[in-house]
């Protein structure tokens, strides 16, 4: 597996498959690491978050303004926080792969949409969460079985869980819900999420979604074609 991008405050960010990148909160880059960023061919930002999680906090770095001004940043939420269904089933957040299917279920067109903007995307590509593990991961688990490397999702997965988990030991503020989890407490959820993740990658026919929810065949091949 490649290295992490050197992407200055950058938390949880790798290349994730041709020339798409997965990274947490963009909040949390410096205006440097947007710049190193822009180095390294990125111009298009996927931000899977819902429109009320985008905002700074008062622990991240403060950022000029015309820092995105070379990026085409696209709000391309996977869910509808709104939803009476979603609401029931996934408390507090969407936090493991053996609710992928049900995003799916739920919101086709959201997820569709977030390949539309793939297919038509300037440059290189970094899609994102909050902490970018599992909204992103679903997208990921999609991407790694669309081109064919569906057997790479288990390691991106562990990585995600892994660095963010890093992240919970040294970030400057405490999640409400999560803490770090030492190796006797992790390696459990790491297996068991790889376990979930497998039953949901091995029963997709990820191009059939697709193009079930609008998704057009040459969007397709053009968001396959970024992953070679």
């Amino acid at each position: 597996m490649l290295p992490g991008p050197h992407w200055e405050g950058a938390v949880n960010a790798r290349l994730l498959i041709g020339d798409i990148y997965r990274m947490g909160r963009s909040e949390w880059l410096t205006e440097r690491g947007w710049q190193q960023v822009y180095q390294d061919g990125v111009r298009t930002v996927i931000d899977l978050r819902n429109p009320g999680e985008r905002k700074r906090r008062p622990s991240d770095p403060v950022v000029g303004d015309g820092a995105l001004a070379g990026f085409d940043v696209v709000n391309a939420p996977t869910e509808d926080p709104d939803n009476a269904e979603y609401q029931a089933m996934v408390q507090p957040y969407m936090n493991h792969p053996r609710l992928y299917a049900e995003i799916l279920r739920l919101f086709p067109g959201r997820v569709a949409a977030v390949f539309k903007v793939l297919a038509a995307a300037r440059g290189k590509v970094v899609i994102h969460c909050s902490a970018g593990r599992d909204r992103t991961g679903l997208v990921a688990s999609l991407l790694l079985a669309l081109a064919g490397q569906a057997d790479q999702a288990a390691g991106q997965d562990e990585l995600a869980s892994r660095g963010i988990n890093s992240w919970h030991l040294v970030a400057p503020v405490k999640h409400p819900y999560e803490r770090y989890l030492a190796e006797e407490e992790m390696a459990p959820i790491v297996a068991d999420r790889r376990q979930a993740l497998a039953g949901f990658v091995g029963g997709l026919d990820v191009r059939a979604f697709l193009l079930a929810n609008g998704v057009t065949e040459q969007e397709i091949d053009a968001v396959v074609a970024r992953c070679r």
